[in-house]
């Protein structure tokens, strides 16, 4: 491995908690449309309508909250009250209240990396809640970079580590998604590091890489201090 410069990191379920608490908001939302659709067929209107809105509303809770609104008046047919409206608008501010919790040895890890190397987070989603949620966690001293981005592309991570010491070829992108952190930085000339989740959002799925020489995978952000 080549002498790395810079370390990024994704945020939401590689450094903390998130996807569950959008798979416990789902699951309150098919008991209150229970009368108008079943389960599975709820989960796949669902995906439809996050799939059609991230273009005009990006990612994030509030994002969420208004396919979980569009999907409602639709298996409704319109009829959809509007208390349950109504519970499902306060169902996204809860999430967007809920306090940071951090994966097992993250503050650790984070620790003994820095002041070695350049120490970034970059993140997709709705940009008050991830400031939010940065300045919650209790790790924002610990990074150099911040960038909240609406979208993790080759494109992204090359403007990013490209104005770092080093650039792209000495850089490495940490995340649980091989769509959005490993795949892209790989394509830009970064080191990817896969930390898999045992929940992932069903619009990141992806395969991964074949004979990529800069691809790794660890079971933990504990693993990396290995690899480097």
């Amino acid at each position: 491995m080549p002498d790395i410069k810079t370390i990024a990191f994704d945020a939401d379920d590689t450094l903390w908690h998130n996807e569950r608490q959008f798979q416990m908001t789902q699951h309150h939302f098919k008991l209150l449309l229970a009368d108008h659709a079943e389960p599975d067929h709820l989960a796949e209107r669902i995906v439809e309508a996050e799939r059609r809105n991230i273009r005009h509303f990006g990612y994030g809770v509030k994002s969420f909250t208004l396919s979980l609104i569009e999907t409602a008046i639709e298996v409704t047919g319109g009829k959809v009250p509007a208390a349950t409206i109504q519970q499902i608008v306060d169902a996204g501010r809860d999430m967007l209240a809920q306090p940071v919790e951090l994966f097992a040895g993250v503050h650790e890890t984070l620790e003994a990396l820095t002041g070695r190397y350049h120490l970034a987070v970059i993140t997709k989603g709705d940009l008050f809640d991830q400031e939010r949620k940065v300045a919650q966690s209790g790790l924002g001293d610990l990074f150099d970079t911040v960038e909240i981005v609406s979208e993790k592309t080759a494109g992204t991570y090359q403007r990013i580590f490209g104005a770092l010491e080093g650039g792209v070829d000495a850089a490495m992108m940490v995340g649980n998604s091989l769509k959005s952190d490993v795949l892209p930085a790989l394509e830009a000339g970064a080191w990817g590091i896969y930390v898999p989740h045992e929940l992932t959002w069903e619009l990141e799925h992806a395969a991964e890489p074949e004979g990529a020489a800069r691809y790794r995978r660890i079971e933990a952000l504990s693993g990396l201090m290995k690899i480097l």
